[in-house]
Order: C-alpha cells, then structure tokens, then sequence
C-alpha cells in the first residue's frame, strides 16, 4: 500500500489548495494546506479522512450555515482547471458529503448526489456517496437510477459501482445487503451498456449481491439472457463466477452446466509432502458415461488447514470443455503455494478435491510444511 499512499501526496495537496484559492477565494485555506506537512506515513484513506476534514473546517469557517453551498459552488469552480483531477478528488468528494448531511437540508442532499455525478469523470465518487446512499437510500437510488441514462460512461458506472453491497475500500451499507432488490433497476438499466467498464461494474455488482441473493442473482442472469446483446453473455458468466464455483444449481443451469453422468480417475498427487514456497501438479481424467454430449465446468477444491486445526475450501478454476459420449479427456495442474499477505499457510494436512457441474469428486491429502 505504499505507494497507494502517495496518491495523496503534499504537491497533490499544494495543487489543490492553490486551485481552491483561486476559484474560491471567499474561503481561506489554510488548514487544507496545512495538512501537506501532516500526512507521515498515515495510509491512502487516512490521508483522505485528514484532507476531508481540513477541507471541511475551512469551509464551516468562512460561511457558517451555509457551508455546503459553499463547498458546492467553490467546488464546481474548481472543475474549470483541468489540474483539479485524480486521488486527492476523494477528500473533496468526502467533504462534499459531509457538510450535505450535517445541513440536512433535503435539497442540499440531492446538489451532493449532483456533485458527485459531476465530480466522477475526474475522479469516482463511488466512495462518498456511501454515505447518502446510508443516510437515505430510497432518496439516493431514485437520483442514481436516472443516471443509467446518462451520456458520460463515468456517471452510468457511478449507479452500478456505488452501489455495490460489497464495494472494496468501501463503507458497508446495510439497506444494500438487506434489499437486493434496492439496485436491481440500476442493473437491469446497465447490462447492455455501451461501455466495457460499465458492464465490468454490473457484472462486478452482480457477483457481490450473489454472496447474499443467490436465487435474485440468477432470476436477473434469467433475465438478460433473454434479451441479450453480444456482451450479455460474458456478463452473465462474470456475474455469476461465485455462483459457479460453488456449485449453484440454477447458475450452473443457466449457463448450460446440467448433471452430467461422468466417471473420474484421480485426482492424484505428483507427491505426499510439500514444502512452501512450492507447487503442488495433480492429474486426472474425465470420461463421458452418458449418451449425449455434455458441458463440463471442471474446477477443484483445496482445503487449506487453518490456524486452529480445521480446514476451509477455496475453489479454482480449471477449464470448461464438452465431452461426447463415451469420450474422455486427461487434464493436469499445477498449483502454487507461497506465502502472501492475503493467504497465510499454516504447516499440517490439506486436501485436493475436483468439482465438476457442481459434483464433488475424488478426495486425496497431502501434508503442507513449513520452513
């Protein structure tokens, strides 16, 4: 995250603060420039919440009361200078935010959720609007749903990547889990869109709200395919790679991944005992039992040991293939083991299993060491 960090750096925050001087002079700010010296080695969003606030105080200084529309028109300003862009856009958009909901104003809500639209091409407000949508979702979606129709693919990405229920970096909002059908509309409005980067958000979007609407995710995958366009398909597949992974029924269904009658040998091992760092190579093979083709989504399973003992699965991918009836087919892999900061090893017995259509088959161990 080091250099994450920097994105926020003090020129970046020289910049901005001489731009606000200069397209908002009513304001003096100075705790804004101040926060340059400040920022240590505290992390990106750290840095963003220091800005944020400084940003804030200067504005509830010069127009108390009236401090978001301030903020606003200072801010709107700004957007006349092509250098008010990147990172250190999302402590502006956080202070926009804040000075909306301590108003209270329900027109000041609705210019904050304007704001933000017209901040994302420079930078994505998907992270501050999370507090409006927490605030007042029902307000919130019904502003964003207009945004599907938008010219700009940066706003039309905006109603799908803010309102995702597990958005990475940021904020949870509760009425985003609990409703999964809060943001369908946004969906259903943006699988068809245009831009690649919207429909990598709905196919995102979808693959979040699969974790807690599994029968949602799929009715609307339903949905599409039925209507689709020549991305539709790579779409719903995204979407739905959760789903598949797990062996979802109706995902596999859709998809054309119906049980299959197969027969299969292995997996097996190249060895009992692995050291990390290493790789672990399996093999196999799939024969086609039935009496018509079929399609196969070959994946397997590694049950990792945890720190008390108990193990936890993660499945991977392998391939997807049709087999005739009768046919088989020998596949392998490899499989890295290494110590990273999203995964940590613990020493002891593992397993390997291969999940084909959502079938569990096979189930061979091997012991993980340590050095």
């Amino acid at each position: 995250m080091g250099v994450m960090n920097e994105l926020i750096d003090p020129p970046a925050i020289a910049t901005l603060a001489c731009i606000l001087a200069e397209r908002a002079p009513g304001v003096r700010w100075e705790r804004t420039a101040a926060t340059a010296g400040d920022l240590g080695d505290l992390n990106l969003r750290a840095r963003t919440d220091l800005v944020a606030g400084a940003l804030a105080a200067d504005i509830r200084e010069c127009r108390e009361g009236k401090a978001f529309t301030t903020a606003a028109a200072g801010f709107r300003a700004a957007l006349r200078s092509p250098e008010f862009t990147g990172w250190v856009l999302w402590p502006v958009s956080e202070a926009a935010v804040t000075l909306a909901l301590e108003s209270g104003a329900p027109e000041d809500f609705d210019d904050a959720l304007a704001l933000l639209a017209e901040l994302t091409p420079r930078l994505t407000g998907e992270f501050a609007i999370r507090r409006l949508l927490a605030k007042d979702p029902d307000r919130a979606l019904q502003a964003i749903q207009e945004w599907t129709s938008s010219p700009d693919e940066h706003v039309r990405r905006l109603a799908s990547e803010g309102t995702r229920p597990y958005l990475p970096w940021a904020v949870r909002v509760p009425a985003l889990v609990q409703r999964p059908e809060a943001s369908m509309p946004v969906l259903d409005a943006l699988y068809r869109d245009s831009s690649e980067y919207v429909r990598r958000s709905v196919a995102n979007h979808l693959n979040d709200l699969a974790r807690h609407a599994p029968d949602a995710v799929v009715a609307a995958a339903g949905r599409w395919l039925s209507a689709p366009d020549a991305n539709t398909g790579w779409v719903v597949r995204h979407g739905l790679r959760t789903l598949v992974k797990k062996g979802h029924p109706g995902a596999l269904e859709l998809l054309g991944f119906t049980p299959a009658s197969v027969a299969v040998n292995g997996p097996r091992l190249d060895r009992e005992t692995l050291t990390i760092p290493g790789e672990l190579t399996f093999a196999f093979e799939i024969s086609n039992t039935g009496s018509a083709d079929v399609r196969l989504a070959v994946d397997y399973l590694v049950h990792y040991r945890k720190a008390n003992g108990s193990q936890s699965a993660k499945v991977f991918k392998i391939a997807t293939l049709t087999l005739a009836p009768g046919e088989s087919r020998s596949l392998s892999k490899r499989h890295a083991f290494r110590q990273m900061t999203t995964r940590v090893h613990h020493p002891g017995l593992h397993a390997l299993e291969l999940q084909i259509n959502g079938a569990v088959h096979g189930h061979t161990e091997f012991l993980l060491e340590t050095v």
